[in-house]
């Protein structure tokens, strides 16, 4: 099994769209998320709050300088995603195309990847709790 993430991306039109037909939409989503976990597939789902009230590090300078929102120049923002354990990268598409996404809408599916990939001393990675056992918290 391997560990892909349907990451959502969506633009102002597909995010005003998704918008207009809220309840339908969450509805399927719920709906869609009920079949992953029956399936057995599914490990995480969130949504992400609206980007506007966001901030940014950029680490462009020599000191990282933080500022509000989004890149200026970002024509799609990351919605949220659903991070899935499935047999192949066929199957995590065919669960994307699955997806309740409003016209516009993208989904892009990118493997996770695994532990013995992590380019660090093996030893280290194990002893700081990277991967699987704890990657990204803080």
């Amino acid at each position: 099994m391997s560990k892909y993430m349907l990451i959502m991306r969506g633009t102002d039109q597909s995010n005003a769209a998704m918008m207009a037909d809220i309840e339908h939409l969450m509805a399927a989503t719920r709906e869609f998320i009920g079949d992953m976990v029956k399936a057995g597939v599914l490990l995480a789902a969130e949504g992400l709050d609206d980007a506007s009230r966001s901030v940014v590090v950029d680490f462009g300078g020599e000191v990282p300088v933080v500022t509000d929102g989004p890149y200026g120049e970002t024509k799609e923002l990351f919605g949220g995603y659903f991070l899935l354990d499935v047999a192949s990268k066929e199957e995590a598409v065919e669960w994307a195309r699955r997806v309740p996404a409003a016209p516009g809408s993208k989904i892009e599916v990118r493997r996770v990847a695994g532990e013995d990939e992590l380019p660090q001393d093996r030893e280290q990675v194990a002893a700081e709790g990277v991967g699987s056992r704890g990657a990204g918290r803080v």
